[in-house]
C-alpha cells in the first residue's frame, strides 16, 4: 500500500476529512438522482466489478462493485465497513491482471486524477473483452460544472486541485483508448442549491446536465 504522505494532492483532503465527505451522502436526494441514472443504463450484472476512486464506498455498495481502489487511505476503511474489498492504489496503475475485470466504474473521480489518459488506458487493460466501462461525471459546461469551477478558484479544500471535463473531451478520451460508446444518460437539471425533487435521466449526453453517465465497452 501507499503511505499517506505520497498520495496525490487532490486526494489528501479525502484522507484528512473522510467522515465529513461520507456524511454528504446521508439522506441525499442528489445521491438518489445520481444512482437512478446509473441504474438506468442497461448493463448486465457481472463480477468482478471494480470502482476506481471508491472513496467511502457509497456508490460501490449501491451499484454492486465488490472491489474498489483509492489513493486516500481513510475512506477505504469506511468502504471496507460496507463490505467492499479495497486496495490503496491509483487509477493510473491498477493492481489487477490484464483482461481480469468484468466492469470498471468511475463516479465523480475523473476530475481528481492526475493523468486521465492513463486511467482510461489502465481501465481498458484490465477489462475483459466485451466488458463495460462506466463513467459518471459533471460536465464542465453545465451549471453544476461552473459551480464547481468557482469552488476550485475559491480554493475549496475538496476541489482546489480538480479539473473538469466537457462532454467532447470525455468522448475524445474514450476514442483515444479504443472504447466503444454504447449508452449514455443525463440528469440533474435543477440548479445547484435548488434540488428539491427527484429527477429521472434522459437519454444521451447533455452538456447542460449536472450529471452524465455513459457506458462503453472494450471490443
Amino acid at each position: 500500500m501507499m503511505d499517506t504522505e505520497n498520495v496525490p494532492a487532490s486526494s489528501k483532503v479525502f484522507h484528512e476529512r473522510a467522515k465529513e465527505y461520507d456524511s454528504w451522502f446521508d439522506d441525499s436526494l442528489l445521491f438518489e438522482i445520481e444512482t437512478a441514472a446509473v441504474r438506468a443504463l442497461p448493463i448486465p450484472v457481472k463480477t468482478p466489478a471494480l470502482e476506481i476512486g471508491v472513496g467511502p464506498g457509497r456508490f460501490a455498495k449501491a451499484l454492486g462493485s465488490g472491489f474498489g481502489i483509492d489513493p486516500a487511505l481513510a475512506p477505504l476503511h469506511i468502504s471496507r465497513s460496507r463490505d467492499i474489498a479495497v486496495c490503496q492504489a491509483i487509477g493510473e496503475a491498477l493492481p489487477f491482471q490484464s483482461n481480469s475485470v468484468a466492469r470498471v466504474s468511475l463516479f465523480f473521480t475523473l476530475c481528481f486524477v492526475q493523468h486521465p489518459e492513463k486511467v482510461f488506458l489502465e481501465s481498458y487493460r484490465v477489462l475483459q473483452s466485451g466488458a463495460h466501462f462506466i463513467l459518471g461525471f459533471v460536465p464542465a459546461t453545465s451549471k453544476w460544472g461552473e459551480n464547481l469551477q468557482q469552488k476550485k478558484e475559491n480554493k475549496h479544500p475538496f476541489y482546489e486541485h480538480a479539473r473538469f471535463f466537457t462532454v467532447q473531451e470525455v468522448e475524445t478520451l474514450l476514442k483515444n483508448q479504443n472504447f466503444s460508446l454504447c449508452n449514455s444518460v443525463s440528469t440533474l437539471y435543477q440548479a445547484p442549491g435548488e434540488v428539491t425533487r427527484m429527477e429521472y435521466p434522459q437519454p444521451g449526453m447533455d452538456e447542460h446536465a449536472g450529471f452524465v453517465v455513459l457506458a462503453a465497452t472494450k471490443p
